[in-house]
């Protein structure tokens, strides 16, 4: 039967429970923390890495004594940092490996990446020019007839060439020698090779425009768009001329090198004009004799220059001399 009567005992107890409720939760530390919090929301200082609620509070918090942490008995075992033994990159390169084998499409952009940058360095180095005056502050650059930059260069691109070592010229020759890079990357698997001239390409224009902002100052973005889409339009004519070249013969190949390359001029030594087409012709055939991955790892380098098939280009061709003999 129910009712409402309480013993003492129960209600003695019941009251000391309640008052120690009330004490544990006094207006006090409820309003403090009540305002730590906020102060954690609305704050916008930086978080410090040692007291965080001292940096975030907008409230000066109710400073509480820190004490030492307690010395282990026994002393802690030191942190022992692995050495790399000699197998380590092997290892990786194992991973690697594996990793392109099993998922080649994913990997082959970055592998590309890394490789035609350094491939790019190559096909640059050939023409590479400098200009002191850029290097001082108020010293004006030299211009040639035509108001372009005049750079200091050793090439036999300039100085057996006779060509001025502008920013135009150094393009040209850039371009000859990515045009043979690219034709190497076209026998690639049809899955690989657009990836591999991409890269090639936007590595190209990198170097180029770097070259307008430390040799040539020209720091405003607009004009340095302009020459990058004049030297694009040239890339692509020398695209399809020298391949219009490869295919029908060395006369039509030259005269893609004589438009591109000298502008057409009419005052060009044609032996050294030869020479270059015959040094497009070798490098080509080393490229073709090359496996994919002497390609693509990076280290490919042109062997010598045009210079060296003068002798070739002296040796009078059999063929000539067959026709002359006939009545």
């Amino acid at each position: 039967m129910a009712t409402n009567y309480t013993c003492r005992a129960c209600s003695r107890a019941l009251s000391r429970q309640s008052s120690s409720l009330l004490q544990s939760r006094s207006p006090r530390k409820v309003s403090n923390l009540y305002r730590a919090e906020a102060a954690r929301n609305l704050s916008t200082t930086a978080p410090s890495s040692y007291h965080v609620t001292a940096s975030l509070s907008a409230v000066q918090p109710v400073s509480q004594p820190i004490s030492e942490p307690a010395k282990p008995s026994k002393p802690l075992p030191k942190r022992t940092v692995p050495i790399e033994g000699p197998n380590t990159g092997s290892a990786l390169r194992g991973i690697a490996a594996k990793l392109r084998e099993k998922a080649p499409l994913m990997t082959e952009t970055y592998v590309a990446y890394a490789a035609t940058q350094q491939l790019m360095k190559e096909c640059t180095r050939h023409a590479d020019y400098t200009i002191p005056q850029a290097l001082e502050k108020n010293d004006e650059i030299p211009r040639d007839e035509t108001g372009a930059h005049l750079g200091v260069s050793d090439s036999w691109w300039f100085k057996e060439l006779g060509l001025a070592p502008t920013f135009i010229n150094w393009a040209q020759v850039t371009f000859i020698h990515m045009y043979l890079m690219q034709v190497r990357f076209r026998m690639f698997p049809t899955t690989h090779a657009p990836v591999w001239i991409q890269h090639l390409t936007n590595h190209a224009f990198y170097a180029a425009e770097d070259r307008l902002v430390v040799w040539h100052k020209i720091n405003a973005n607009s004009l340095r768009q302009k020459y990058l889409k004049d030297i694009f339009s040239q890339w692509r004519a020398v695209l399809l001329s020298y391949d219009e070249g490869i295919m029908k013969g060395d006369a039509v190949l030259a005269t893609a090198v004589w438009r591109n390359l000298f502008a057409g001029r009419e005052d060009v030594d044609f032996e050294k004009l030869a020479q270059i087409v015959s040094y497009m012709r070798r490098e080509l055939r080393r490229l073709d004799m090359a496996s994919d991955d002497e390609v693509a790892d990076g280290r490919w380098t042109f062997s010598g220059g045009p210079e060296l098939e003068q002798n070739a280009v002296r040796t009078p061709s059999k063929s000539v001399g067959a026709d002359a003999s006939r009545p």
